[in-house]
């Protein structure tokens, strides 16, 4: 029997457990396989629910979920986790844990 293909191209999910913002649009993210490092969300066009991440003084209000196991703001906006992850480990990301 062969795996779906949407099975195969699930990513594995692994939650954020600290967030911290070390500067204009950047956070430094920790996640639960103790992966860690900053992500520069400076080059994001913000639209819809993510336009008001666009002044840094909101983009700072960035707040754990840990029922959600992701980063969310005072709107609602959110990332989801392996959204997250990805941006870690693919570069557009300084890494402490790699």
């Amino acid at each position: 029997m062969t795996p779906s293909l949407s099975i195969v191209l699930m990513e594995k999910i692994v939650h954020v457990i600290d967030v911290t913002c070390v500067g204009e649009h950047r956070l430094r993210l920790e996640f639960e396989d103790g992966k860690a490092g900053e992500v520069d969300f400076s080059k994001e066009e913000w639209r819809g629910i993510f336009e008001p991440l666009h002044d840094p003084g909101f983009f700072s209000r960035v707040e754990l979920d840990e029922g959600l196991g992701t980063i969310v703001w005072p709107n609602g906006a959110d990332f989801a986790p392996e959204t997250l992850y990805r941006m870690l480990v693919e570069g557009s990301a300084s890494t402490a844990n790699s």
